[in-house]
C-alpha cells in the first residue's frame, strides 16, 4: 500500500488532528459540542470523555474550514452551512472541487464548472483548490515532523508554498499572522490560533509583515 493510500484510510486521534490542523483540542471539542463539526467516529459508551476518531477526510475538511475562517475572514455562521455541504463530498469530489470566496462568502463550484464571476463588478472570486489542501495534508500526516530548534523565530520563503514567506519549519504564512494582528489579536491570542508556533515566531512574523507593508 502506498503512503498516500495509507494516509487516506488511516484513523487519527484528537491529539494527532490537533497537531496536523493546528486547531486546539478545546476548539475541536467546541465545534463538536455545537454540532459544527463532529468526527467520523464518536462513542460515549462506557467512557467519561468519549472516544473520538477522525478520518483523513475529516482533517482535510477541518483545514479547509480553518483556512476560510482565518485567512479569508468568512463568518462562522456562514461556515456552518459550508461544513454541511462539504460533509457529503466523496474524496474524488474533494480532489476535483474548488471553493470560491467573494465578499466573505463561499461559493461551491462542482468539478467541470467555469470560474465564477460577480455579475455587478466583474470581480473574480478567490479560488481555493481542495486538491492542494489534500496534498498538503497528506504531506503533513506522513511527516508530522518536529521543527528544528534553529528555525524558531525566523521567517523564510519556501518554494511551492504560495502566498509569500512563512514561519520557518511550518506552512504558516506571515501574511496570515499579520492579518490577525491587524484584526486586533494580541501575540498570545495569535498563539492560541497557531499553537505550534512560539512567541518568538510571532514576533519575527509581525516584524517582517510590518517591514514589507
Amino acid at each position: 500500500m502506498s503512503d498516500d493510500a495509507a494516509a487516506t484510510i488511516a484513523a487519527f486521534s484528537e491529539d494527532q488532528v490537533s497537531r496536523v490542523t493546528r486547531l486546539r483540542k478545546g476548539r475541536l471539542r467546541y465545534w463538536e459540542r455545537t454540532g459544527f463539526f463532529v468526527p467520523s467516529y464518536l462513542n460515549w459508551a462506557g467512557t467519561r470523555n468519549g472516544i473520538r476518531i477522525y478520518s483523513f477526510r475529516d482533517i482535510v475538511a477541518l483545514r479547509t474550514l480553518e483556512m476560510l475562517r482565518v485567512q479569508n475572514s468568512v463568518p462562522l455562521q456562514h461556515l456552518r452551512k459550508v461544513a454541511e455541504r462539504l460533509s457529503g463530498l466523496g474524496m474524488d469530489a474533494w480532489v476535483g472541487t474548488t471553493l470560491w470566496v467573494l465578499n466573505r462568502h463561499v461559493h461551491f463550484q462542482p468539478p467541470g464548472s467555469d470560474r465564477p464571476l460577480e455579475v455587478l463588478t466583474g470581480q473574480y472570486a478567490l479560488g481555493i483548490p481542495l486538491s492542494k489542501v489534500v496534498d498538503d495534508t497528506k504531506g503533513d500526516v506522513v511527516e508530522l515532523r518536529r521543527r528544528d530548534g534553529s528555525e524558531i523565530g525566523t521567517v523564510k520563503k519556501v518554494p511551492g508554498i504560495a502566498g509569500g514567506p512563512v514561519v520557518a519549519g511550518t506552512r504558516i504564512r506571515v501574511a496570515s499572522i499579520g492579518r490577525l494582528a491587524e484584526d486586533g489579536y494580541s501575540p498570545d491570542e495569535i498563539l492560541e490560533e497557531y499553537p505550534d508556533l512560539t512567541l518568538d515566531d510571532i514576533s519575527a512574523a509581525l516584524t517582517y509583515y510590518k517591514a514589507a507593508a
